[in-house]
């Protein structure tokens, strides 16, 4: 099993959805697999959260298996969705500065990749 964890930080619609799709395929195949929302890519939470969003029910699947480690605070608020990330009952991550650590997953043996 590999431990891994995926940053996505590009707020692109498309980059996103991949995100979600190898996290879902990671877990499949029996990988310890994360994903913590960074950078531009918190400005999506809003339109995740959307039914009719073609990324909805990958973000839901995602969320109940509990995939999504957590949101850069920092950058949430910067984007306006700090709100909307509470609401969606996501971990708001601020351990470095207001921003989650790479280094910490490091530590706890986690692979880094990000989008």
């Amino acid at each position: 099993m590999r431990k891994v964890v995926l940053f996505a930080f590009n707020g692109e619609f498309m980059c996103f959805m991949h995100v979600l799709l190898n996290a879902l395929d990671m877990k499949a195949r029996g990988d310890d697999v994360k994903i913590v929302i960074e950078g531009s890519a918190t400005k999506l939470i809003p339109e995740l959260a959307k039914e009719g969003n073609p990324m909805y029910s990958s973000y839901v699947k995602a969320k109940e298996r509990g995939l999504i480690d957590g949101v850069c605070k920092a950058c949430s608020n910067k984007m306006g969705t700090l709100d909307a990330a509470k609401k969606e009952g996501l971990k708001l991550l601020d351990d470095m500065s207001g921003h989650p650590s790479m280094a910490r997953y490091q530590e706890q043996g986690f692979e880094v990749i990000t989008f």
